[in-house]
Parts: structure tokens; C-alpha cells; sequence
């Protein structure tokens, strides 16, 4: 049986920034956890940032790759520097993501850590940029797919395809 990596936020956990959840009410979501199948993570708390912390953004939202390589930082709201968290958490979620044999994830979308198609541009306005969250730049360069939440069938689709 595959299994998933999925957002713990998704799942109900309150471990997002503002000490909340993003609870996700999707079905195959809720039939994969009763399956089994998922592995809930967090890779900002796994990384070592407390609950609630202050938001962090991708400086100039330039994407998780550019943080992987050191190009760029992760910068939170009060000014602090949370790169170190951002690349620990990243590298702890590869590592479990490789301890359940992971090949696919369903990770929060917007999240500096876990956005897949968009993040938020840096100057903490609430302005969306396309580009990839530092723990999915890190799962993606080691060929594990990554989905948001609003892209469930379609990791639906891809596991169908990995499970033939």
C-alpha cells in the first residue's frame, strides 16, 4: 500500500503558524487516512518553530529551490531569520517521506514549507507569487509529487498510476 505524506494542518493539528488548523474535508483525503495510508507532518514544528510563531515568507518569493541552494532566505514577520528551520524541517519530512517509502505528498498550498503551486511574495502583504515551498523544492528534487489540497483527485489520479 502507498503511502502519503500529507500537511498535519490538513489533518486537523494545530500547528500552523497562528496556532490553528487548515482542516481539510475531502473525501478521498478521509479515505485514505482510514485506509492508513497517510503520514501527517509538519515540517515548520519538525524544524524546530514553536507554535504559535510569527508568519514567515520566501524573501523576494522567490521559492523554495532558492533556499535549498542559498540564494535566498526565510524571513519571518519579526524579522528574524528562520532559514535554518525552514532547510531542518525540510530534510526531516524527506526523511520520513523515505522511511514510509513515500512517493507522493498533499501539502498545503500558499505555506513557505509546503506550497506546491503558489507562495506568498515576501513582503507580507498577503500577495501570492508562483513558486514551491522549501520542504516540497526538497521532496520534488528527490521524485516525490507533490499536490495541494484543491489537487486531490489528481493525486488520486497519480496514485492509481503508481499502485499498477
Amino acid at each position: 500500500m502507498e503511502r502519503i505524506l500529507v500537511s498535519a494542518c490538513l489533518m486537523g493539528r494545530k500547528v500552523r503558524y497562528d496556532g490553528h488548523a487548515k482542516t481539510s474535508h475531502d473525501a478521498l483525503l478521509a479515505a485514505w487516512r482510514d485506509e492508513g495510508r497517510l503520514v501527517p507532518f509538519c515540517p515548520e514544528v519538525e524544524g524546530g518553530l514553536p507554535i504559535p510563531r510569527p508568519a514567515a515568507e520566501i524573501e523576494g518569493g522567490v521559492g523554495g529551490a532558492a533556499v535549498l541552494s542559498g540564494a535566498a532566505r526565510v524571513l519571518a514577520t519579526d524579522g528574524s531569520d528562520v532559514t535554518a528551520e525552514f532547510l531542518a524541517g525540510a530534510q526531516a519530512a524527506l526523511a520520513v517521506a523515505r522511511s514510509f517509502g513515500v512517493r507522493l505528498a498533499v501539502l498545503k498550498e500558499g505555506s513557505p514549507s509546503c506550497g506546491a503551486l503558489s507562495i506568498y511574495d515576501g513582503t507580507f502583504r498577503g500577495h501570492r507569487t508562483p513558486g514551491k515551498g522549501v520542504t516540497t523544492a526538497l521532496l520534488e528534487l528527490n521524485g516525490i509529487r507533490v499536490f495541494n489540497e484543491e489537487h486531490v483527485t489528481e493525486a488520486a489520479d497519480y496514485l492509481r498510476t503508481l499502485e499498477t
